[in-house]
């Protein structure tokens, strides 16, 4: 999307006559790239679909609020990645697992969705991603499938360009490791 077109969202948006309308756009417009980056993080797909309606939500329910200082689709991933760690701490919590334990019960889930249609190899290599720690394994997905630039990273995620690209190698060098270790 062009920055005329989120500008002339922004505006519509803060029009109660086009709000509804502007809205209505922007669910099309991010809706699959937003249900992707929450599918890495919950695995799932009814889990997904559920933080996306969480996300959307809540981005109507604040969306007087959203004050410009970023993108649009800045604001929404933030929100997404937020809802998609708040739904992990809470079946964690479901789990009676602690918050700062991994999050290998998601591979778990992985091997039993129904939607899930990779072969082995894309099985290893989720849980590889997957025995990466939270916040390495969100910057490994956004870097490494959806090839977001780490400035917008930065935004999404609120850290520093350089960390995040600490993160990104050491979680590059971690999930090599693990396929190379549990490979047949």
């Amino acid at each position: 999307m062009t920055e005329i077109n989120e500008e002339t969202l922004i505006l519509q948006l803060q029009d109660e006559k086009t709000k509804r309308k502007a809205f209505t756009e922007i669910i099309n417009l991010y809706k699959e790239r937003l249900y992707w980056q929450i599918r890495k993080m919950v695995i799932s797909h009814d889990d997904a679909d559920d933080v996306l309606q969480n996300c959307f939500l809540k981005a109507w329910r604040n969306i007087d609020s959203f004050r410009g200082d970023s993108k649009l689709s800045t604001w929404l991933f933030r929100i997404a990645v937020n809802e998609s760690i708040t739904f992990i701490n809470k079946q964690k919590q479901d789990l009676q697992l602690s918050v700062d334990s991994d999050d290998s019960f998601l591979a778990d889930k992985l091997k039993a969705d129904d939607y899930f249609d990779g072969d082995q190899i894309e099985l290893l290599l989720q849980k590889a991603i997957l025995s990466l720690p939270e916040k390495q394994r969100i910057v490994f997905n956004m870097r490494y499938f959806d090839e977001i630039k780490y400035e917008d990273m930065s935004e999404i995620l609120q850290t520093s360009v350089g960390a995040l690209k600490a993160s990104y190698h050491i979680a590059a060098k971690k999930v090599e490791e693990y396929v190379l270790t549990n490979s047949v």
